[in-house]
């Protein structure tokens, strides 16, 4: 989708017209350039927004999330015969808000700690959902989980997706203490490779998630010696941000291969989970599958696989975080002051960066910008999109085509909906942004922006040093 011959902002919205896979555009689903020529997002004027909640500034379109949801949900329904059930990976982005939204689609939940499943658990209580509504829906992740987490995830009857043998022998303990059967499912790693980013690439054997598969044989003989730990599942990730199929094909069969040996060995295995990964397009020359297509790949993998081997279809899970939530979500900055580098670089500074949206810093990831009041204006200018953090590497974007920039315009970046506010930190003791929810012209305050009282909430002064 190279689009070098336009010359104004409008471009991404226009060209991501044809794509109705959310994880396919650059921008929220509502996104449009309204009368006055400015960037609108679920009915709500982007520079409107700025005005009422100040920047830097998380906006969630819903309709884009819940579209992702169902989208999820609906290609299983059709490309998969067995049952399944969609997981949100909640580290993309946890907070009560999202859950509230993803539980109403019918998604389940996938945490990676007690925090998570702290937050997950409050929203569905604040929400109305009954202990029914999510019976069966909630999975502990993790590869170092503390005891603490296990027994809440036991107490709260979570399935806990294992990752090694102490985890395994801590189970063991807890589950005898409390007389409290817990339903697992074991995390292997299939030893497939996938091109995404070394940090971010989970399914090689050199990864510090899952048993390694010349493990599993003692792993399932420990496991049928326990009276109140129950196997129901075999879960491999192979990675995220992936853009190709084939690997996904590749795993249903191995992991269809150790669902037949536990199945084999007398364990009660139902689930398979294949994880998530599918990437998202945060650029122009980004092309990934779609929705439908990741789930027509894996669920057409994991029927054949288990076909081959005479096994009954298992309940098939997925994990989508990126692609569920990520194009839902823009961040809104106002721009300060320039720096002007003759026959160099010319510097744009923004009221945010590397606290609110850590990715480039970290894993060099690349985002799309625009000028929210000055959609129709004429690229006139390449810049480089500096945070304002006391940091050289705090550089958000570099070398990107923008109109020409003022003291006061609205940058936007888009697809920040993962791993942009759950990654953000009090850097230079900056305060965390404020999110809102934009749904058909109305905005709704989702998380408050932290005060400086706040950065101090957790400190303390010795009495001596008062």
């Amino acid at each position: 989708m190279l689009l070098t011959d336009k010359t104004t902002a409008e471009k991404f919205i226009t060209a991501s017209e044809s794509y109705t896979s959310p994880n396919q555009r650059l921008f929220p689903l509502t996104a449009k350039v309204n009368e006055q020529n400015n960037l609108e997002i679920g009915g709500c004027d982007v520079t409107k927004l700025v005005e009422q909640f100040g920047s830097s500034l998380y906006i969630l379109d819903e309709k884009t999330l819940r579209t992702s949801a169902s989208q999820y949900r609906s290609a299983f329904e059709e490309y998969y015969s067995g049952e399944s059930q969609v997981i949100y990976a909640s580290k993309a982005w946890s907070c009560m808000a999202v859950v509230s939204i993803l539980a109403s689609e019918g998604i389940g939940f996938d945490v990676v700690s007690g925090g998570e499943l702290y937050t997950t658990l409050k929203a569905l209580e604040m929400s109305g959902f009954s202990s029914e509504d999510i019976e069966g829906k909630i999975y502990l992740h993790g590869n170092n989980k503390s005891i603490e987490e296990l027994e809440l995830a036991v107490d709260n009857d979570c399935k806990i997706i294992v990752d090694n043998q102490l985890e395994l022998e801590n189970l063991a303990k807890i589950t005898t203490e409390k007389q409290k059967s817990v339903s697992i499912l074991i995390r292997l790693t299939p030893g497939i490779e996938c091109h995404t980013h070394e940090y971010i690439r989970t399914g090689s054997v050199d990864s510090k998630f899952g048993f390694n598969l010349h493990e599993l044989d003692d792993v399932f003989n420990f496991i049928k010696a326990q009276n109140l730990i129950d196997c129901i599942g075999i879960h491999a990730h192979i990675g995220s941000q992936i853009f190709e199929l084939e690997p996904h094909h590749d795993l249903g069969g191995v992991l269809a291969d150790w669902f037949k040996k536990a199945l084999d060995l007398g364990l009660p295995v139902t689930e398979l989970n294949v994880g998530g990964g599918l990437g998202i397009r945060y650029t122009e020359s980004d092309d990934p599958p779609s929705i439908t297509e990741w789930v027509k790949t894996v669920s057409t993998a994991v029927t054949k696989a288990c076909e081959d081997r005479g096994l009954a279809l298992p309940k098939l899970i997925s994990e989508p975080g990126r692609s569920m939530v990520a194009t839902s979500c823009i961040t809104a900055y106002t721009v300060g002051g320039r720096k002007i580098i003759p026959d160099v670089r010319t510097y744009v500074s923004v009221d945010g960066g590397m606290s609110d949206n850590p990715r480039p810093i970290t894993y060099q990831s690349l985002y799309q910008a625009v000028v929210a009041n000055k959609m129709t204006a004429e690229f006139t200018e390449t810049v480089t999109i500096a945070g304002k953090h006391c940091e050289s590497g705090d550089i958000l974007i570099k070398n990107i085509d923008l109109p020409q920039t003022e003291t006061g315009d609205i940058l936007v970046v888009s697809a920040t909906g993962a791993y942009n506010y759950s990654m953000a930190s009090n850097y230079n003791r900056i305060a965390r942004p404020a999110a809102i929810l934009v749904n058909d012209g109305e905005a709704s305050l989702i998380i408050r922006r932290e005060s400086y009282q706040d950065l101090v909430r957790q400190d303390l002064l010795p009495s001596r040093l008062g």
